[in-house]
């Protein structure tokens, strides 16, 4: 081969590696709710962000809806890397991660501010570490919000009018054990089955935030809101460890400085839903109930402290119970 055609296969070869590294990343960002919801709000704009940083090499597709499956399904495709990136609620996660289930426990945090701050912190990074070692990248603590139940049998004012009720708890363990306590028939299942469920009367209501609440107009098939705040949900942000590995350390600060941002927007949203969402609740129909006696659901579900405390994490809820001191 003459020297001229080994200079163009030098720099045929030099160009493909170029090209081959410059070449846009495609990942999906799975969530199971509606793309108009809290969480779509989030991933949209880790989208937007990561468009900017990488200057139009990284796209993220936002996948929602539960259209790569449930949240559990999401979880463990990022664990073999079929997907990449999900926001999840807590639900599933103490399945892979024993230690979330800390964050689950009823009446733990006494408000937004409070559950901002921990989350955000020491406590909250410690917790996100743990998912490296089950494939995951824990990168940040998003929201869901304070849980309320719905139903579709009867108002539920005091503890005693819980009992009886089939009502969809989360995938979680502490959240099934409490609903016991109060005397319901929990049914735990994936959020993708819960809303055919409801309108199908396989179950009587079901336990989410407000955001949740409106965002998929429960109002079509639940009558009856408590305001319970029985639990703060916080949402998390992870990656799949296989993909997160294949980044360069560039590009996994401009992921987290996504997730930071999708933080913002998701609490955003909720923040907006919650101050209107109880209006809203009562223009589609609903009974909102809204004076409750927190003491007394508290009272009720005290055994689930005393039987699941120790076994996940009762360091871990002291230590968030005197943050908030």
């Amino acid at each position: 081969m003459s020297l001229r055609g080994i200079l163009a296969g030098v720099l045929l070869a030099t160009s493909a590696l170029t090209a081959t590294s410059l070449a846009a990343k495609e990942m999906n960002f799975a969530i199971v709710t509606p793309p108009d919801g809290h969480y779509g709000k989030g991933a949209q704009a880790f989208a937007e962000k990561m468009n900017e940083l990488s200057n139009g090499e990284i796209t993220i597709n936002v996948k929602a809806g539960g259209s790569l499956g449930g949240e559990r399904e999401l979880l463990e495709g990022e664990q073999i890397g079929t997907i990449e990136l999900a926001m999840t609620s807590t639900g599933p996660v103490g399945s892979f991660v024993p230690e979330i289930y800390a964050l689950d426990f009823p009446f733990l945090f006494n408000d937004y501010a409070s559950a901002h701050e921990i989350l955000d912190g020491e406590i909250g990074d410690e917790l996100l570490a743990k998912f490296e070692d089950k494939g995951m990248i824990g990168l940040a603590w998003s929201e869901n919000g304070f849980r309320h139940i719905t139903n579709s049998v009867r108002p539920v004012k005091t503890p005693a009018d819980v009992a009886g009720l089939k009502l969809r708890t989360m995938e979680n363990q502490v959240h099934i054990d409490a609903f016991k306590e109060l005397g319901a028939s929990p049914t735990p299942m994936s959020w993708t089955e819960v809303l055919t469920s409801l309108q199908q009367g396989t179950i009587d209501g079901q336990e989410n935030p407000i955001p949740i609440i409106v965002s998929n107009n429960m109002w079509d098939m639940q009558k009856h809101v408590t305001l319970t705040g029985h639990v703060y949900s916080p949402a998390v942000i992870t990656m799949s460890k296989i993909h997160w590995d294949q980044l360069s350390e560039e590009e996994q600060g401009w992921i987290e400085e996504a997730a930071d941002v999708a933080v913002e927007a998701t609490r955003a949203v909720v923040a907006e839903t919650e101050k209107n969402g109880v209006a809203t609740m009562r223009e589609n129909g609903m009974e909102v109930i809204e004076d409750v006696d927190k003491q007394a659901f508290q009272d009720a579900v005290q055994p689930t402290y005393d039987r699941y405390g120790k076994e996940y994490g009762e360091a871990m809820i002291k230590r968030i119970r005197d943050a908030q001191k």
